[in-house]
């Protein structure tokens, strides 16, 4: 019987005297959090965000894992100075690591360790720091702020501001969240951001929460604006019509000038407290999974017959793509009741009429694509492999469409019924990714999330792209996409692993995208009746 989750713990991370890599300025650095529960796989868990310019970073990012008592969770802390967008971290210069248990760091107040390097030497004076804490509130608090006449802080153009709430802690301050950068505004307005009320004031309404607004610099040295302080009681007297409106004090400032008044005023238009939601109450209340398998027949995958091919299927029955079938699908299909799944092939010529097509069934039956379980799409693939020709060019924005299309009209429905998942499996670059874009832009809007694993030795760049975890992505309009939904994995990570790995590692980020979207439009789990509980509509303090 699998081990009962006790509890769930959010990790805050900072560090000091960090390794300098970077010439000419300092190491931006980011932390990625592996685990280890089966002796052997180490499996990543989350990544903070990347701080530039920074040798003594606090991450704003908290990283929360599930907590065993009965277990040990091993956990193996990294530290990368980040220099490119792609995912990957083995091209990016190692700063040192901590392995410990997560009962090592619940039982410490704050565990103060050196980081090492991989030969187990110190990672020069480095030093890391976690501490945790358990969530018992699933509350959080949706802000809407915006500033005005901040100071100028640069000589050429303006200020490049943003905002840090911390948390009082009783003796010290502890980081809760950092807004993005507003580049060149003294009046700016922030996207709206979300903060666990635990990590906030730890649901205390009349706790004081510290706000520090601070001009970017890109050599890590920031300016301060100001400063201001205040309990959640007052944050919440905002209203769009009547913002709550706090003056930002710089008080060096404040000593030298007779006639200071203030630095700038914050305007918070919103700031309502919101029941979250878990994955898990989503999944019970009635949330069915939809899975859906895109398959890459492009002629870059050489000839199905020759073993060079990434499409020949070897004795032993297998290839790259379906061993990502297989891993992938075998965890999905459990939240999905009916087992039907619609799989399609793209980049192919088809019979009966040769055309190229970019979303046509592996079954060949366009009234009814659905295969049933895993076993179907596996043998829907082997029928289909001799029947086509493998051309090009390689589309991805034909079968994104094709999906977005089920998914919208999942929302006419206006419960949090259903949710989609796309596996695309390829072995290519992109052709048309503006297109590709467009479409994930679409798609972050609807209920839905794209899983793109890469087979064979291509260069993946695009697919990096697409992935928005190292900033925003932006269809070619400009338009930003309203969340990260896309995860991309190249499969030679996992080619010698056992397969739960790569799962896990291409799943990973599927739970937060379906809370994600089901926040974001203020649907509550299908059968839920605790009373009050409108995600969309404050809860009562």
């Amino acid at each position: 019987m699998a081990a009962q989750c006790m509890t769930k713990v959010e990790l805050t991370i900072s560090c000091e005297n960090l390794l300098d890599m970077d010439v000419g300025s300092k190491s931006d650095p980011l932390c990625v959090l592996l685990m280890n529960t089966s002796g052997s796989q180490w499996c990543e868990v989350d990544r903070t965000e990347r701080v530039k310019n920074c040798l003594n970073p606090k991450f704003a990012k908290k990283l929360v894992v599930d907590y065993y008592f009965e277990l040990v969770q091993k956990l193996l802390f990294g530290l990368y100075d980040i220099d490119n967008k792609t995912i990957d971290l083995s091209d990016d210069d190692f700063l040192g690591e901590l392995e410990c248990t997560l009962g090592q760091i619940v039982s410490s107040q704050k565990l103060t360790r050196p980081l090492l390097l991989k030969n187990k030497k110190p990672a020069g004076k480095g030093t890391i720091m976690i501490s945790a804490e358990e969530i018992k509130d699933n509350r959080a608090v949706n802000f809407e702020v915006e500033a005005r006449k901040l100071d100028n802080k640069d000589f050429f153009g303006k200020s490049d501001p943003y905002l840090e709430f911390y948390k009082h802690t009783g003796t010290t301050w502890q980081l809760a969240h950092r807004t993005e950068v507003i580049k060149n505004n003294l009046n700016p307005t922030w996207r709206p951001f979300q903060i666990p009320l635990q990590s906030l004031c730890e649901g205390d309404m009349e706790k004081l929460i510290k706000v520090e607004c601070y001009d970017y610099d890109n050599d890590g040295s920031h300016d301060l604006i100001g400063i201001f302080e205040a309990n959640m009681t007052q944050m919440q007297q905002a209203s769009r019509t009547s913002p709550a409106e706090f003056e930002c004090i710089n008080h060096k400032k404040k000593q030298k000038k007779k006639n200071y008044k203030n630095s700038g005023v914050v305007s918070i238009k919103v700031c309502q407290i919101v029941r979250r939601y878990t994955f898990l109450d989503y999944i019970m209340g009635g949330c069915q999974i939809n899975f859906t398998v895109g398959v890459d027949f492009t002629g870059s995958n050489g000839d199905p017959r020759s073993p060079d091919s990434l499409h020949y299927i070897s004795p032993q029955g297998i290839n790259e793509y379906l061993a990502a079938i297989w891993a992938v699908g075998m965890v999905i299909q459990d939240y999905d009741s009916d087992k039907m799944f619609p799989a399609f092939g793209f980049g192919a010529q088809i019979p009966p009429t040769w055309q190229v097509s970019h979303e046509f069934p592996l079954n060949f039956n366009p009234a009814n694509p659905f295969c049933t379980g895993i076993e179907g799409i596996v043998e829907a693939y082997r029928m289909c492999l001799p029947q086509v020709k493998l051309y090009g060019p390689t589309n991805f924005s034909p079968i994104i469409n094709h999906v977005a299309r089920f998914a919208a009209q999942a929302t006419q429905q206006k419960t949090a019924s259903q949710y989609n998942v796309l596996l695309i499996i390829t072995d290519g670059v992109i052709t048309d990714l503006d297109q590709t874009r467009t479409a994930v832009v679409n798609a972050s809007k609807l209920p839905m999330s794209i899983i793109i694993v890469g087979v064979g030795g291509a260069d993946f760049s695009a697919m990096e792209f697409l992935d928005g975890d190292d900033g925003q992505l932006r269809a070619p309009s400009g338009e930003p996409a309203m969340r990260d939904i896309v995860q991309f994995v190249p499969f030679r990570k996992f080619q010698n692993s056992p397969k739960e790995a790569l799962a896990q590692c291409v799943l990973a980020e599927v739970p937060g995208q379906v809370m994600a979207y089901f926040n974001m439009v203020g649907l509550t789990p299908p059968n839920d009746t605790t009373p009050g509980a409108s995600i969309d509509k404050p809860l009562q303090s």
